[in-house]
């Protein structure tokens, strides 16, 4: 990934400002308008996404790169240089008010809590995350909306044409991910820092230890700026003290949000389960931090101090939320985490896990809402997987998490909506083949398939675990003592995929017609029957949050507007 590509693709982090002003620092002195700009023969918001796209390294050439890479500490350094080049300077950074939140999952989740918090309380908010789901726009978001077509033309323009502008031969920059050399490290001056959940991901650039990717987390606190921490492993949670110890950083331990809700549940069922009540909490801490370093006085009474844990962190406030911090937390709205979509006979079960940890934790959820569920007084009710996973993700120990779910059927495919993507440059990739892509979704099946030959197989299963979803439920509770058999298929593409689950039930989802062949597999044939008579549908979508994306962009059109 290059130029000006990484200004879109990195760590999460979240700035707010006051609402006494009516915009941010950097356009306040820069006098840059708000105001949608003129729209040019050729610079439409899909020419722009377009044009953002060539930015990608194929496949090929990333590869490549990979293999090549250098010092990282020259990544940041060339960051510095981009951003000159785009007319700004890390001290026009230093200005804004700064929540930078780091981790390996939830940390869009926590922006998302925190962001809702801050607006709570009549402050104007800039909100940037990666990856988006639907439009590249969604990632950055002012005041809780992604921004305009219009302006992320202008502006992406305006940078654009300032890059080409000031070209030199600088080094290939990657894709950001969050720590001591991602791109948003050039930020010297946040008013408080955030490590959410860490776990092993990304090994190729962080390190292939919990110990590496804590090192790497840690790089983002900064001297004298307080940090705070989820709970972590005993020893990435000593990494993360050490380092904050040699920045000389005052780091944190948040307490759980059980210490905090003596007035009631402070989630909703749309961002519920043991990970989002972890990240809410970490929002809590953030927000109340960077509210009293404004001067803020409604944060939050303080109640009786509790020791630290295991004697490695000093422990963060327990307080009691205010009004405005628990309805700040019930309104947040995080699209493809944990989301529900209720639709007709079909329930679709969102989350963009791809970790085991929040497989794990995705696998929890789904359990305890289809326990909750409200049952069909005939019929059959089926159970169905659609799943894919990317990178260097180890896809069978994430397919094995699923198996506890019981799914009829198990679909495989590509983060590809349509077939072509040509209509649809928010969707487009040039990292990945099609070949690559197809043959790692056969991959994916032929891991289920090989795990349900071993499931089926006596002895590998234990006594069977309590009813799913309860408060003493083991995520690998084994199946009944007979055998739960999954058929599974693979389509080219998410839409095929989802016109076969859906059968045409959805009532916003209605393709024109299935393609020719959609239902050629004896599988899928008889599948169809099975799902045309169904009382209810449960899809679990998850492995990716670009698959995720991809059926949100279908479900929800809307989205796309």
């Amino acid at each position: 990934m290059s130029r000006a590509r990484s200004y879109l693709r990195a760590a999460r982090f979240l700035a707010a400002v006051s609402s006494r002003g009516a915009t941010t620092g950097v356009a306040a002195r820069r006098r840059l308008s708000a105001w949608p700009a003129p729209q040019e023969p050729g610079m439409e918001y899909q020419d722009a996404v377009r044009a953002l796209n060539t930015l990608q390294t194929n496949a090929n050439y990333l590869e490549q790169v990979k293999r090549q890479r250098g010092d990282p500490q020259t990544q940041l350094e060339a960051m510095k240089l981009y951003l000159a080049r785009s007319g700004l300077q890390v001290e026009d950074l230093d200005q804004l008010n700064i929540i930078h939140i780091t981790g390996t999952k939830g940390k869009g989740s926590t922006c998302a809590f925190t962001e809702r918090i801050l607006r709570s309380y009549g402050l104007k908010t800039g909100f940037f995350s990666s990856p988006h789901l639907v439009q590249v726009r969604e990632r950055i978001r002012i005041n809780g909306q992604p921004i305009s077509p219009e302006l992320f033309t202008k502006y992406f323009w305006h940078l654009y044409h300032r890059l080409e502008e000031t070209k030199v031969d600088l080094a290939v920059m990657e894709v950001g991910i969050g720590g001591a050399y991602d791109c948003t490290n050039i930020i010297r001056k946040p008013v408080v820092c955030g490590v959410s959940s860490l776990g092993i991901d990304h090994t190729g650039l962080l390190g292939d230890t919990m110990e590496k990717i804590a090192w790497q987390k840690g790089g983002i606190f900064k001297c004298g700026v307080p940090a705070f921490t989820v709970p972590q492993p005993d020893a990435p949670l000593a990494v993360l003290r050490d380092r904050a110890q040699q920045i000389s950083c005052p780091l944190y331990l948040c307490p759980p949000l059980e210490a905090l809700e003596e007035g009631g549940p402070l989630l909703t069922l749309g961002l519920e389960g043991e990970h989002q009540r972890s990240n809410a909490a970490l929002a809590l801490q953030l927000t109340r931090c960077w509210l009293q370093q404004k001067g803020h006085q409604d944060i939050g009474e303080l109640k009786a101090s509790r020791p630290s844990l295991l004697g490695q962190l000093p422990l963060a406030p327990v307080f009691q939320p205010t009004s405005r911090m628990q309805h700040g937390l019930r309104d947040t709205e995080w699209p493809g985490r944990t989301q529900l979509l209720r639709r007709g006979p079909l329930t679709w079960y969102l989350d963009g896990a791809h970790t085991t940890s929040s497989m794990q934790a995705c696998v929890r959820w789904f359990r305890q809402a289809l326990h909750r569920r409200e049952r069909p007084s005939s019929g059959a009710e089926v159970r169905v997987l659609l799943f894919n996973s990317t990178g260097d993700r180890d896809s069978a120990a994430l397919l094995k998490l699923l198996q506890p779910c019981q799914f009829d059927y198990a679909v495989f495919c590509p983060n590809l909506t349509e077939m072509s993507s040509t209509d649809n440059a928010d969707q487009q990739n040039f990292t990945v083949t099609l070949d690559q892509v197809l043959l790692r979704c056969l991959s994916h099946q032929q891991h289920w398939s090989h795990l349900q030959e071993e499931q089926a197989s006596p002895g590998l299963w234990s006594t069977p675990g309590p009813e799913p979803g309860g408060p003493t439920s083991l995520l690998l509770a084994p199946h009944p003592p007979h055998t739960h058999s999954t058929s599974s298929l693979v389509f080219s593409c998410i839409s095929h995929a989802l016109q076969w689950i859906s059968q045409g039930r959805d009532p916003v989802f209605q393709p024109p017609g299935p393609p020719r062949g959609l239902l050629a597999h004896p599988v899928a044939g008889s599948g169809a029957v099975v799902l045309q008579d169904a009382a209810a549908i449960h899809v679990l979508v998850t492995g990716s949050l670009h698959l995720v994306g991809g059926v949100l962009k279908l479900l929800e059109p809307s989205l796309s507007q």
